[in-house]
């Protein structure tokens, strides 16, 4: 049929794309070492894995309580999932989304937090990571949007012990290992004799599906790379 999208990664551009930002908005342990050398072009699914069973409590820097923004639909999204959520953007301080009170930096957050996912392009990454490694206690993860790289802010996180995702989005990482991407009739990659369960208002799913490769998805790197550039 003229017009049918028969690739499936096609189908799957749409859930990528809302984790595009548009908001113009040497160690002493061999852990340390080893993340000092990590390569950030590609991911092993255990990794973002491990990060995402991981964390509970995720401090969103750029997030727009706008609800046509892609901050506003990754937010949204991992709250559903059960993650605590904490919208930091000095422009909507006074505002909440999703009953989550902004708050203006991470320094004013007051609590600890597990991951910092920062929702600004390449150029604001450096000052949000130097503001994560001046917070008590330390994030343990710093995660950089789809679209946003640093490497010498991820340098600098991994020197203070912190695990780096850059060019990535949490919302479709965790979609896939959950398999909870499949609902949509796209690819999952993995491997299950299983269906992954239609998720409901604040459930984790599961995310020890085996997966066929490594820790990205065609759809997300082809809207990275097709994402037009930002201020």
């Amino acid at each position: 049929m003229a017009g049918r999208v028969n690739d499936p990664t096609e189908r799957a551009l749409p859930f990528a794309r809302s984790c595009l930002i548009s908001e113009g908005a040497e160690p002493p342990n061999d852990k340390l070492s080893r993340n000092l050398h990590m390569d950030h072009d590609t991911y092993d699914d255990n990794y973002i894995r491990a990060i995402l069973n991981g964390v509970k409590s995720i401090a969103m820097v750029g997030a727009s309580p706008v609800n046509v923004r892609p901050s506003y639909f990754a937010f949204k999204y991992l709250a559903q999932r059960g993650y605590d959520m904490i919208p930091v953007n000095p422009g909507h301080v006074g505002k909440s989304l999703l009953g989550k009170p902004f708050v203006a930096s991470l320094l004013d957050i007051g609590r600890p937090v597990d991951m910092v996912d920062i929702f600004r392009n390449s150029s604001h990454i450096m000052p949000a990571v130097d503001d994560a490694l001046k917070m008590v206690p330390l994030p343990k993860v710093i995660w950089m949007q789809l679209g946003a790289r640093d490497d010498g802010a991820a340098e600098k996180a991994e020197a203070a012990g912190l695990k780096v995702v850059m060019n990535r989005c949490p919302k479709i990482e965790y979609g896939r290992l959950s398999s909870e991407i499949s609902w949509m009739g796209v690819n999952s990659r993995t491997l299950s004799s299983k269906r992954a369960p239609m998720p409901t208002q604040g459930m984790r799913l599961s995310l020890g599906r085996t997966s066929v490769s490594g820790g990205t998805t065609t759809a997300s790197d082809r809207a990275s790379k097709n994402r037009t550039d930002l201020p």
